[in-house]
């Protein structure tokens, strides 16, 4: 069912954060996909869904992106709530970002939040091997469990106008 922006974006927080864990799927130069397991923190602040990860800005994951600057991420709890959201994901580059990220990330509540510098060779925002994301989602898919298993509940969606 499509829905607003506003409904699906609470939703799909609450489920993510809930979850925590996604596997985000990029592609290669050679348009063939590639999974890896992501923690994004999200945003919903005026009407704008923004996803962040800290990371590693490994090779691979710099030329996946400049191949192709999508990721799907997905969402699976055992009681079988999935939530997806389909981006445009960048990096951001700049310090006062990374700061703003880091620290983000250091004041959230468990289990969305955790000390960056725990990770082996991020000593702060400005280290070199800590990166950042900006996941700005195109897509939104939100299924409680209970639509699989009981039919109960329904699915809310949301996609971009640009991208129906």
């Amino acid at each position: 069912m499509a829905a607003s922006l506003s409904e699906v974006a609470t939703a799909f927080v609450d489920m993510a954060h809930r979850i925590v864990w996604c596997t985000a799927a990029t592609v290669d130069r050679a348009s063939r996909p590639r999974s890896r397991v992501l923690h994004p923190i999200w945003e919903w602040e005026d009407g704008v869904l923004t996803g962040w990860v800290a990371t590693g800005p490994t090779a691979t994951k710099r030329a996946h992106l400049e191949a192709s600057p999508y990721v799907s991420c997905n969402y699976w709890a055992e009681n079988h709530d999935t939530c997806v959201a389909e981006c445009r994901a960048e990096w951001a580059l700049d310090l006062p970002t990374r700061e703003r990220i880091w620290n983000l990330f250091k004041s959230a509540p468990a289990p969305v939040g955790y000390d960056p510098a725990m990770i082996p060779g991020w000593d702060g925002p400005d280290s070199p091997g800590f990166a950042v994301l900006r996941l700005t989602p195109w897509r939104l898919r939100v299924m409680p469990g209970t639509v699989l298993l009981a039919g109960e509940g329904s699915v809310l969606s949301w996609t971009a106008a640009s991208d129906s």
